[in-house]
């Protein structure tokens, strides 16, 4: 069940909810009964699609991971200028963290790791993987233009960048003037730009 044509649509509703609760409260912050109250269902319904909730958080990080990969390759083929892409890609986000101030899933899930089951561990480092490939693509093609330094490498620049985006929903949250990510990864790009 990892992407939305494989999923019912009272599924889909369930991924729905339970990916903004996980946004919101983080993975431990919610139970079936919360979902069941927020789509009107009962919970033995919800088992129904979902037997556990580690099958429900395998479930909402593939499909998450599937629509990141998705964006991604919107953006590949929207933009051909490395720093066009990169701000495309903070932009995503932007619009997240736009919406009631929510975190990305796997930063919130990954905040929350020690306590995860095994199997949601290794989908959220699927996330974080297939991003820091992408990253690292694009600050290669920037070095190799000769629009970004190489005094750091290209896979430091991108966990780098990564991390600066995750970390400036996190502390948003908490700030009364958020930077928020676009400005966090435009404030980057400048320090290494050649």
């Amino acid at each position: 069940m990892n992407t939305d044509t494989e999923l019912s649509p009272s599924a889909l509703r369930i991924a729905d909810v339970a990916q903004a609760l996980v946004q919101q409260v983080g993975y431990n912050g919610f139970s079936f009964e919360h979902i069941s109250q927020a789509v009107g269902m009962r919970k033995a319904s919800i088992h129904h699609h979902f037997p556990t909730k580690v099958v429900l958080g395998v479930a909402v990080v593939k499909r998450y991971t599937q629509q990141f990969e998705d964006a991604l390759g919107q953006i590949d083929r929207q933009f051909s200028a490395p720093h066009q892409r990169l701000l495309a890609y903070a932009d995503l986000f932007e619009t997240t963290f736009g919406h009631d101030h929510r975190l990305c899933v796997c930063g919130m899930l990954g905040a929350e790791s020690s306590s995860l089951d095994e199997a949601v561990n290794t989908e959220v480092r699927r996330f974080f993987e297939l991003n820091l490939s992408w990253l690292q693509r694009a600050f290669q093609d920037g070095q190799r233009s000769g629009v970004w330094h190489q005094r750091h490498s290209a896979q430091d620049l991108a966990e780098t960048l990564l991390s600066l985006l995750e970390g400036a929903m996190l502390v948003g949250r908490s700030v009364s003037q958020p930077m928020g990510p676009r400005r966090t990864c435009d404030v980057f790009l400048s320090g290494v730009t050649a």
